[in-house]
């Protein structure tokens, strides 16, 4: 195709075609005059055809393949061979290299200014095909990653560290927005908001500097061999931070704000000094995002319900358990957004504070000055609070101080460390809670892990194993659920052939009762354990993480991988069943 139909009026073709009216066209190029916008996106946005419609009628009056890009098999080659400037520019993207021409991609393939150039960049004649702008867009954030620029930058600099003399502060000036370490740490956060990577660690070793991504809980590795660049690397976030620069035995906190490609980052930074140097892993927290509301936590609509009717109580603790990187933050100031009125004290106790919210007192702990959980707490409770939000309970002192707040007159959450709900209650009279104060205060306890969600461009059913498959009757007889279909992920481009993309949360609450309390009064674990697993609507981690698994959501590996409470019991029963012929056959717990 040497350049595509440019004197077709699409609008009047649909007229005619009685795809939109002749009122509805007339409104649409009204709106394009005021927005400037494509004919396309105006028909959209207002309604009168759908994106996909839109988009199948003008491939079809253009002769010209209409490509799904979330189910297209990319190269990499392929796509780099438009840069990527010119790709965001022209809103298109390289499909195929092909012996006589390049299949290519457009959003809008009426866009003769675009196609000339596009022509001209590219050494081939071009063959056009439609795509959505949004799967494009999409697109073009997973296949132009910064690596490149990465590396580039890394020789870069070291090239201009020569190891008997070089000059850190010139090198990290903070007027130098050019230099070198500036561009290479823009490019590192610009990668990591672009796959929505949580963390990033930067690991010095012997030979080698790791820079790693957390993306949907996973890590992901960057080796690269320019060793000499760690000190700079870190010398520099530490100013970034306001940490102290001469001190490199000693771990240190700290955190700064920076904007990456339209987002507010908040970043959290700690050092640990190591063999080789100085590590670095920094949490990135999106503030532009928003917080997240309580109703799109992923609780379960009756859960959602019981946890509502607990946090709108005027008095008691309701804790939130689970691992580090679970969500239970995320799940707290939920709580928070939703009880957060002009009518309510509320102040919270934070190490360090995460996200920040209006007409909420946050107090920022800090234990190398005597600034404590408890000694923040004590005169907290001087501030006529009507809602505490402690950070972690890590003490008696602390949950001692808790608990008493929550029976007299203020609702206390919280966070502890265990892994499941049963235990969160066992584990405050272990670290030497009266069994009357936590009987007393508690309202309930939620449990939480997070799950990946099976990537939904490259689901596909899967048949479980013989082991599996005894594993799931058992459990699913337990939980009374039915499991007809299981599904998991083969892996394509948009979840960087992980079969994974994005991440839900499982939940286990429980609401106490005078059973479970009387239990816990009388310190008697094995009454309290029986109680809550008999309590009406209890559901533990483990069948949750399966419901998912059964709503095809997320995959059998995610449930035993994240939940770790496969009955070992049912695993050697199941081995047993299996056949002699089958020795291979076996399921790997993680």
């Amino acid at each position: 195709m040497a350049s595509p139909k440019m004197k077709i009026r699409i609008g009047d073709l649909m007229v005619q075609n009685g795809v939109i009216s002749e009122q509805q066209l007339t409104s649409a190029l009204a709106r394009q005059k005021e927005t400037r916008q494509k004919l396309g996106r105006s028909l959209v946005s207002l309604g009168y055809v759908d994106e996909q419609q839109f988009l199948e009628f003008l491939a079809q009056q253009l002769s010209v393949p209409l490509v799904d890009l979330s189910h297209y098999n990319f190269k990499q080659e392929d796509v780099l061979r438009l840069s990527e400037t010119h790709a965001r520019r022209f809103r298109s993207i390289v499909l195929k290299e092909n012996p006589d021409h390049f299949l290519v991609g457009m959003s809008d393939p009426l866009d003769i200014f675009a196609f000339d150039e596009l022509q001209r960049l590219l050494p081939k004649t071009i063959e056009l095909a439609v795509v959505a702008e949004s799967q494009l867009l999409q697109t073009l954030d997973l296949m132009y990653r910064r690596t490149n620029d990465i590396d580039s930058l890394a020789d870069q600099l070291s090239e201009d560290i020569v190891e008997d003399s070089f000059d850190l502060s010139r090198l990290t000036a903070t007027d130098e927005t050019d230099a070198p370490v500036v561009r290479l740490l823009k490019s590192i956060f610009e990668d990591a908001v672009q796959v929505g990577a949580s963390d990033i660690h930067i690991e010095p070793d012997e030979h080698v500097l790791r820079i790693r991504q957390r993306v949907d809980g996973v890590l992901h590795e960057h080796v690269m061999k320019e060793t000499r660049i760690a000190a700079v690397l870190v010398l520099r976030l530490k100013l970034m931070a306001e940490l102290n620069i001469s001190e490199k035995r000693l771990p240190q906190d700290g955190r700064f704000n920076i904007t990456v490609k339209n987002h507010n980052v908040d970043v959290r930074i700690s050092t640990l000094p190591i063999q080789h140097g100085e590590s670095v892993v920094m949490r990135l927290l999106d503030q532009s995002a928003g917080l997240i509301d309580l109703n799109n936590a992923g609780l379960p609509p009756r859960m959602l319900a019981k946890v509502r009717r607990i946090i709108h109580e005027p008095h008691g603790l309701l804790l939130v358990t689970g691992p580090t990187g679970s969500g239970k933050t995320t799940t707290l100031y939920g709580a928070l957004n939703e009880l957060n009125d002009a009518s309510k004290k509320i102040i919270t106790v934070e190490d360090p504070v995460e996200y920040r919210l209006s007409r909420v007192n946050q107090v920022q702990v800090h234990p190398q000055i005597g600034l404590t959980f408890s000694k923040v707490l004590r005169s907290c409770l001087r501030q006529d609070p009507d809602i505490l939000l402690v950070g972690e309970i890590r003490d008696l002192e602390t949950a001692d101080i808790a608990m008493r707040a929550a029976m007299t007159g203020h609702f206390v959450l919280s966070t502890l460390h265990t892994n499941d709900a049963i235990s969160s209650a066992m584990r405050l009279v272990d670290i030497g809670v009266e069994g009357y104060l936590a009987g007393t205060a508690l309202r309930g306890i939620l449990a939480q892990r997070l799950v990946r969600r099976i990537c939904e461009n490259c689901k596909e059913p899967h048949i479980p194993t013989a082991q599996e498959q005894v594993w799931l009757d058992i459990k699913g007889e337990e939980a009374q659920l039915q499991i007809t279909e299981l599904k998991h992920g083969k892996g394509c481009t948009y979840c960087n052939n992980t079969g994974y993309k994005g991440r839900v949360g499982i939940f286990e609450l429980l609401e106490m009762n005078d059973e479970m309390a009387d239990a816990l009064r009388r310190n008697d674990n094995s009454a309290f354990s029986q109680a809550a697993r008999s309590s009406e609507g209890y559901q533990p981690l483990v069948m949750s993480a399966l419901a998912m698994a059964s709503q095809g959501i997320t995959s059998l590996q995610e449930v035993f991988r994240v939940t770790e409470q496969m009955d070992e019991s049912a695993y050697l029963e199941s081995a047993e069943t299996l056949s002699p012929a089958q020795p291979d056959s076996h399921l790997e717990l993680e």
